[in-house]
């Protein structure tokens, strides 16, 4: 119960791609030195020696614009810091572009022994849609290089329902992407964020509409599953033994504190948000938060993440709801979105689908 998970928000991207909202601006070399400043100083302030590191995770924005020596320094402030087990999963997420034969045998060499690939696609027609800067070609190089580098637990993100995408083409990328030395899949469902570029009519049009989706997600599901790489949570598959524990914390209610601009923690029993404002985080002797959840992590928080994962969740748990789940559950197991042993009840592919009116049936009506 003391394990803690570290996340590092690294907010600096070479290009804003056209679906995204995620917090990013451009890199520049003098921006990245005031960051990693910060991040030091925000890493010593929390510091707490009762608590043991056993998943640090650097995500983005494009981590992978950082230098082997600045994810040094926040790997050593961290084991400084906290005490960080000898097992600890440390992931960090890459932009295939941003990856040479020698950063990844140097990011291998500092410790990092998780490697999540923005690939998207294995079709240069759709990362091109998606204004994706590499190539299959060049992903497909990334992925071979990280594994000769010592890299052996390696994730690919996938996106499905794109712009003019059938099953013919998921089917081409699945194909490609998993015969590649990999052990993990996130598979995204893109939606179109307001405020994007991506949020207008043109695209829209162009989208698949809501049951070709539906037939996407499951074709996707089938195949990679054929592939060995099981579902165990809605938008991720992984090989036995390669499923992320670091999100996982996120989906278990776990401890989890995150650092820098737009980062989230649920850390002490609050949840909080820093500022997305990497001028006013590196300004800022410590990061300026705002606490979104004074009692994160009750009944209702719980059960809505726990079934979002494949195991579901355990009715023990939450015995005073027990009756209430069971009698609501018939016509999800007739429509087939859900499955019960008596003790546990979890979705099924199709109820992943559809898991936003699932859960809420389930848990809130």
């Amino acid at each position: 119960m003391n394990s803690l998970g570290i996340y590092i928000h690294v907010p600096f991207c070479g290009k804003k791609c056209a679906y995204c909202d995620f917090y990013s601006v451009a890199w520049t070399k003098a921006a990245a030195e005031g960051y990693i400043a910060a991040v030091l100083r925000n890493i010593r302030h929390y510091s707490d020696k009762s608590r043991y590191v056993d998943t640090i995770y650097f995500g983005g924005g494009t981590p992978s614009l950082l230098t082997a020596e600045q994810l040094r320094a926040i790997l050593e402030c961290i084991r400084s810091s906290f005490v960080v087990s000898a097992d600890a999963e440390i992931t960090m997420e890459a932009n295939p572009c941003t990856l040479t034969a020698q950063k990844l045998s140097e990011l291998h060499g500092i410790g990092i022994n998780r490697l999540s690939v923005g690939v998207q696609s294995m079709s240069d027609a759709e990362l091109k849609v998606l204004g994706r800067v590499h190539s299959a070609g060049r992903a497909e190089q990334a992925v071979l290089e990280a594994a000769e580098a010592g890299f052996d637990n390696i994730s690919c993100d996938l996106m499905i329902a794109l712009p003019d995408q059938d099953k013919e083409s998921l089917r081409f990328s699945i194909e490609r992407m998993t015969a590649l030395p990999v052990q993990h899949i996130s598979a995204y469902i893109l939606k179109t964020e307001n405020g994007t570029p991506f949020d207008c009519e043109e695209i829209r049009s162009r989208l698949p509409d809501e049951d070709s989706t539906a037939e996407l997600y499951l074709e996707m599901a089938g195949l990679l599953e054929e592939r060995g790489f099981m579902q165990y949570e809605v938008s991720n598959f992984a090989k036995k033994g390669y499923e992320s524990r670091h999100n996982t914390r996120y989906w278990k209610c776990s401890d989890y504190l995150g650092i820098g601009p737009a980062a989230h923690s649920c850390y002490k029993g609050r949840r909080f948000a820093v500022e997305r404002d990497l001028e006013g985080f590196i300004n800022s002797e410590v990061q300026q938060i705002t606490v979104t959840d004074e009692s994160p992590c009750g009944f209702e928080e719980y059960a809505m993440l726990r079934l979002r994962l494949k195991e579901g969740l355990l009715l023990g748990d939450v015995p005073e709801h027990r009756e209430e789940i069971m009698k609501k559950l018939p016509p999800l197991i007739k429509s087939g979105y859900a499955e019960t042993d008596g003790e546990r009840v979890w979705l099924t592919p199709k109820g992943f689908l559809m898991s936003n009116s699932v859960i809420g049936y389930l848990i809130f009506e």
